[in-house]
């Protein structure tokens, strides 16, 4: 239902959502159809207060009719993406990477002159990069002779700042292995704060950077390890998520990995280079075989 004459503070004019929604897909590559539409009002309802306005839509307004778009663009994206994540969500991954990617890739290259690289595309407030951490923190509390650094990345400035501060609510990080708990997890000092804290010894090991996947180039290193892009795609048309595909994979060294989410897939989205060896785990070709290609 939509609101009466009296109560139209709190909901977005027609006009407005259209433009929000042609705004976000052009930015960042997510659709967001009517259907969202009371999603998207929610969201923005903890920003217009923040700015003192009447409701979302004085926000709409302020966006669109004040020339406050420019300034609050950033923050529009913050609020309307999603900020999915868990602690070893889709565990499968993590154990691909403990038993066959880790091993693989030190056996291919000998020696690592730089260390490990993993990278967490669409990182959100940093779960997934610190359960990588940890995986690998493990291989190397067993021996293992890794170096590894991790780099996590989003398009939301907000839980990047959460990310880096990694301090998690208990009954969030519940996934987490309870004898990872004990070696990465510090409790809070004060009783009263259910919370804990990512030990300083992986904090200096993640590093979080912004990064809208929809950029046409992304400026960091090419020689990356494993990626780890899951439950993003799904929101992008099928070119959006080929392209998003092809500039990841650029960045992978020759024979490294690109973990997807379970409910994706690159079927008949032709990239060369590319060759599935699980379900949703796909690794680059050798350097021979890219130059045979070529």
């Amino acid at each position: 239902m939509r609101p009466t004459m009296s109560d139209t503070s709190d909901y977005l004019a027609d006009k407005h959502f259209s433009a929000i929604a042609a705004i976000i897909e052009s930015r960042v590559g997510i659709k967001l159809p009517p259907t969202k539409r009371t999603m998207v009002e929610g969201r923005l309802r903890k920003r217009a207060r923040a700015l003192g306005l009447a409701g979302v839509s004085g926000y709409g307004a302020h966006l669109f009719e004040r020339g406050g778009l420019d300034d609050e663009l950033v923050h529009l994206i913050d609020c309307v993406t999603t900020n999915k994540t868990d602690f070893f969500r889709e565990p499968s991954h993590f154990e691909f990477l403990r038993n066959v990617a880790v091993p693989q890739l030190l056996r291919r290259h000998d020696s690592l002159p730089a260390g490990l690289k993993v990278w967490s595309a669409a990182c959100s407030t940093g779960a997934e990069a610190y359960t990588v951490a940890m995986v690998l923190q493990d291989l190397v509390n067993a021996a293992k002779p890794i170096r590894f650094s991790i780099l996590g990345t989003d398009i939301s400035t907000e839980v990047l700042r959460e990310a880096r501060a990694a301090i998690y609510p208990r009954a969030f990080v519940a996934p987490v292995p309870s004898a990872m708990q004990q070696r990465y997890l510090m409790r809070s000092k004060d009783p009263r704060q259910d919370v804990v804290r990512v030990t300083p010894e992986l904090r200096r090991k993640v590093h979080f950077e912004r990064l809208n996947l929809m950029d046409e180039s992304y400026p960091f290193d090419r020689d990356v390890d494993v990626i780890f892009c899951r439950n993003v795609l799904i929101y992008f048309d099928g070119p959006t998520q080929k392209a998003v595909i092809e500039r990841l994979v650029s960045h992978l060294r020759p024979g490294g990995y690109l973990m997807l989410g379970h409910s994706e897939s690159m079927a008949g989205s032709g990239i060369a280079g590319l060759q599935q060896v699980v379900p949703t785990v796909y690794q680059a070709a050798p350097a021979a075989l890219r130059r045979a290609a070529e």
